[in-house]
């Protein structure tokens, strides 16, 4: 069987930057989902719900491809921290993450068009947050503005600084790609990554 081309079912910057770490070429391509959670799930049941709906949504396009969908959902006592969007929401996620622990679980799904093989799995990553004061978060906020992602915050940026430690099996799947499972995955379907 030929290797078949790798498409990343996501326009995020943040996941292709992941990607080419291991794969110097793919192509993106927009999902059309719905994200909204359903009633009484959980965030791992939806971060895998969604990564699956995008891999899906992205494989129905094309015969010859493998598909990689991956999701993120972050959650602090039991609340889903959506993507600020803006300064003022920024610092309420991270007012009231401040000394707490906030959990991402990130999804990742790879579909196989050529003979519908699936593989699919979770990363959850447990943030401890150090006790904030305000003005250090106007502070980074001023500094970074990470209005675009879950959490508040750029890990892999000034961000590192807010935390006591971070608790993860894969470092990369709190950017939002868990790239050793990823890795393995599109290994078994044929793509050579070293």
């Amino acid at each position: 069987m030929k290797q078949a081309h790798v498409i990343l079912a996501s326009t995020s910057r943040y996941r292709a930057e992941l990607l080419r770490r291991i794969l110097p070429q793919f192509e993106q391509s927009a999902p059309a989902v719905d994200e909204s959670p359903l009633a009484n799930e959980t965030p791992a049941q939806l971060a895998q719900r969604l990564a699956t709906a995008k891999a899906t949504a992205v494989a129905r396009q094309h015969h010859d491809a493998l598909v990689i969908g991956s999701d993120q959902v972050a959650s602090c006592a039991g609340r889903i921290l959506n993507k600020p969007g803006d300064a003022i929401q920024a610092f309420e996620q991270l007012v009231r993450a401040s000394g707490r622990t906030v959990v991402f679980q990130t999804a990742w799904s790879l579909l196989d068009t050529r003979n519908n093989r699936q593989w699919c799995g979770i990363d959850r990553t447990e943030v401890y947050f150090r006790h904030l004061e305000k003005a250090e978060i106007h502070r980074y906020l001023d500094l970074e503005q990470p209005y675009d992602c879950a959490g508040s915050f750029k890990c892999e940026g000034l961000g590192i600084a807010l935390f006591d430690r971070i608790e993860s099996l894969d470092p990369s799947a709190l950017i939002g790609l868990p790239l050793i499972a990823v890795a393995a995955a599109l290994r078994e379907a044929g793509v050579p990554i070293p």
